[in-house]
């Protein structure tokens, strides 16, 4: 594989909380990147993967949506799931150490739908994981 490294890249600013500047540097450490920049390189290359393959999925389709957060931010996601019931089968709810919960969903309905729920999640940033797997 060969890599190609631009002469110069874009210097950017960007604001996180002391605990995601912690685990930056553990994945650092553990996974053998070369810096922090690299890290981060890499992650804005997975989100922009699974971003282009969850937005080419159209029609019918089913799926599992799979949601760590807060207990206390149950009420976000009881209010957008109620907005998609339509395409709701399936709800497991669980609880995790911490004050953590697990949410996974068996959704079957129309790929835009469920688009629309996982974004309605996404900017709420009130969610720890937010995973979509389509079947």
């Amino acid at each position: 594989m060969l890599l190609i490294i631009p002469k110069y890249m874009t210097i950017i600013s960007v604001s996180l909380p002391d605990t995601l500047i912690e685990e930056l540097t553990a994945i650092q450490k553990e996974q053998g990147f070369s810096g922090r920049s690299e890290v981060i390189r890499a992650g804005l290359r997975l989100l922009s993967l699974e971003t282009k393959n969850t937005g080419s999925i159209t029609g019918n389709i089913t799926s599992i949506l799979i949601l760590i957060h807060n207990q206390s931010d149950e009420h976000v996601v009881s209010d957008i799931k109620h907005r998609f019931e339509q395409i709701l089968k399936t709800q497991i709810h669980s609880h995790l150490r911490e004050n953590k919960c697990l949410e996974l969903f068996i959704l079957e309905g129309e790929a835009t739908d469920i688009k629309e729920m996982v974004r309605l999640l996404q900017i709420s940033k009130k969610m720890d994981i937010i995973k979509l797997i389509v079947a």
